[in-house]
């Protein structure tokens, strides 16, 4: 999870969502990647997402069978479903969302009955340090956003400086003060 959480580090400091994902079959890692939806304008850029397909290079094969997957938050019904199509083993992830998590916080895609493939769940793993970057995250782009708004700095988005980002998120993730 501590490899996870520096491709989180890593989508943090180009001014993404921070989510970061670890795809290891053994004690080999397979795939990795960070949220990338930002740069690439990809709504599907998500940090499984792209651990998946790198993943699926690597071992030359789509079924990742025998592999597990690392993630700093909940996946998404699109990740979750990723996960099932790919055949991983087992998902790891850290802190909870509950807005679009869909192993459990939101909904389980696991629960569906009919699919021919499941996977094991484990939550909480390195949960606060996740959610810490993401509070982190959020504030930022939040007190950014004031700034623009008072005439301080050129808005990088354009208009509104949350343009582009997932306000869901953000309010998942406010502050508890």
């Amino acid at each position: 999870m501590a490899l996870a959480l520096e491709q989180a580090e890593e989508a943090f400091r180009a001014g993404e969502v921070p989510v970061g994902c670890v795809i290891v079959q053994g004690s080999r890692i397979v795939g990795r990647g960070c949220n990338r939806v930002e740069g690439l304008s990809e709504a599907s850029a998500h940090a499984e997402m792209i651990a998946i397909s790198a993943a699926s290079s690597t071992l030359g094969d789509w079924r990742l069978e025998g592999c597990t997957a690392y993630v700093t938050l909940e996946p998404c019904i699109m990740c979750a479903g990723a996960f099932l199509l790919a055949r991983v083993e087992r998902v790891v992830y850290g802190a909870p969302e509950p807005k679009f998590g869909a192993l459990g916080s939101r909904i389980d895609v696991r629960q569906v009955e009919g699919w021919n493939h499941s996977f094991e769940v484990m939550s909480g793993v390195l949960a606060e340090e996740a959610s810490s970057l993401m509070r982190e995250f959020f504030r930022r782009l939040r007190r950014d956003a004031r700034v623009v708004e008072s005439g301080g700095l050129e808005n990088r988005c354009g208009g509104n400086s949350t343009e582009g980002s997932n306000p869901s998120l953000s309010a998942s993730f406010d502050d508890e003060d």
